[in-house]
């Protein structure tokens, strides 16, 4: 391994290891009808607590589905958005290259219950990285400091030894406000662009 401070990598999930469905928005309204754009936005909102472990998803769903007398089933509406995940091959090699060199690599993602159940056994995340940071067991979601600082005691080891990637920028500064290295990116921009910033700050995955 290069001489670094940097002895491990906690990486997003959404946008930088999986994505959700490039038409989510049209699934929704299959379930939704002309409801679809308001009732999301205010899903979106609600999720914000299970997303802390405060509360259960599915029955949120279904709380905002009964205020709007909508007759979509809660759980086929999250299995057809939330629970349709797409992996991107490049990044979970990545992974891979990354504990080959002698990295630490941990997931680091804000999702909640159900979400992270189907993370870790339908994709084998649990199997693939060394610790899993979801934010609904820990009680504390990005961009909150309390996020990176409870990572790292989860994983382990100080703040300063951990570089983060994610794909959001208010995820990255706050991470950077606890002492981790931060770095930007998404997988749109390809894989050569993260690798670059990486090595910018001394890590090198095995070839």
């Amino acid at each position: 391994m290069a001489p670094t401070s940097i002895q491990h990598v906690l990486l997003d999930a959404d946008g930088v290891l999986q994505h959700a469905p490039e038409d989510w928005r049209e699934r929704m309204a299959e379930h939704l009808g002309a409801d679809a754009q308001h009732v999301g936005d205010e899903l979106w909102e609600a999720e914000r607590l299970p997303l802390r472990g405060e509360g259960d998803f599915l029955e949120t769903i279904a709380e905002v589905l009964a205020r709007h007398a909508s007759p979509a089933v809660a759980a086929d509406l999250h299995a057809a958005t939330w629970g349709t995940i797409t992996q991107l091959p490049e990044s979970l090699a990545l992974v891979a290259r990354l504990r080959a060199a002698g990295y630490g690599v941990h997931l680091g993602t804000n999702q909640h219950a159900q979400r992270a159940a189907i993370m870790r056994t339908e994709l084998g995340y649990d199997e693939l990285f060394d610790v899993s940071v979801y934010s609904w067991e820990i009680g504390a979601a990005k961009p909150g400091p309390d996020y990176f600082v409870r990572a790292a005691a989860l994983i382990g080891v100080d703040t300063g030894t951990v570089l983060f990637v994610d794909d959001r920028p208010d995820n990255v500064e706050a991470a950077r406000t606890t002492g981790m290295v931060g770095v930007q990116w998404d997988h749109h921009q390809g894989l050569a662009v993260l690798l670059e910033r990486l090595a910018e700050h001394g890590v090198v995955p095995a070839p």
